[in-house]
């Protein structure tokens, strides 16, 4: 779909292997091992994309055949959220590209009557106000569970926050930019909408369930 021009917060990445492997994982063939690792590898993708402004810093550097200057990173330190438990899918490809990156965990479920997130378990790095954080989950769908942990990192000190998910939904981006239009959104598709049981449409099904083999 095309890109809503409120959505300036918004990144869809549309890399040709982030696409191909999403078709994949959309599949409702694709088994719980493939899945993980397609998971694994857009959580990189989408985290080489996030982490583009990044600033650099010049130093020198003794190559093989002379001393040249050239950048690293201007000591940023990351913190990777995820919000259990398919959040957890996306931590290990995000860590292979950023290994010193401290990981937290929000645990929230959606009420199935109310649809509103519960929090059950939050565990943050003591300096998340020092950090960027990434807080990852693979759909946002009401915007509801993304939005609660927004909250409760602002309530522990975290200012620079941004949110990766697989696939988004209008309404889940417009719930977060409601309550906290500063978080950058970095997607890999905006579907159509919710259904009545407030699933992505035409979106991938359960994401944890598909991830951890459990219905």
């Amino acid at each position: 779909m095309t890109q809503d021009n409120r959505w300036d917060n918004v990144t869809v990445i549309d890399h040709p292997l982030v696409q191909h492997k999403l078709t994949i994982l959309r599949d409702a063939e694709t088994g719980a091992k493939e899945f993980r690792e397609l998971v694994k590898e857009l959580a990189m993708l989408m985290a080489y994309e996030a982490t583009r402004n990044f600033q650099l810093a010049e130093t020198t550097v003794k190559t093989p055949i002379t001393e040249t200057t050239s950048f690293v990173l201007a000591g940023k330190k990351v913190a990777v959220i995820p919000i259990l438990r398919a959040g957890l899918g996306m931590v290990d490809g995000i860590l292979e590209l950023i290994p010193a990156a401290k990981v937290g965990h929000v645990g929230l479920y959606r009420d199935p009557e109310t649809l509103k997130p519960v929090e059950y378990y939050c565990k943050l790095p003591e300096d998340i106000g020092e950090r960027d954080v990434l807080i990852v989950d693979p759909m946002l769908a009401t915007g509801g569970s993304a939005a609660a942990a927004v909250q409760f990192l602002r309530d522990k000190g975290a200012r620079e926050i941004n949110l990766l998910v697989l696939i988004a939904a209008p309404e889940g981006i417009d719930e977060i930019n409601a309550c906290c239009d500063d978080v950058e959104i970095y997607t890999c598709a905006i579907d159509s909408h919710l259904n009545d049981h407030a699933y992505i449409v035409p979106g991938l099904g359960d994401a944890g369930d598909r991830l951890f083999g459990t219905k």
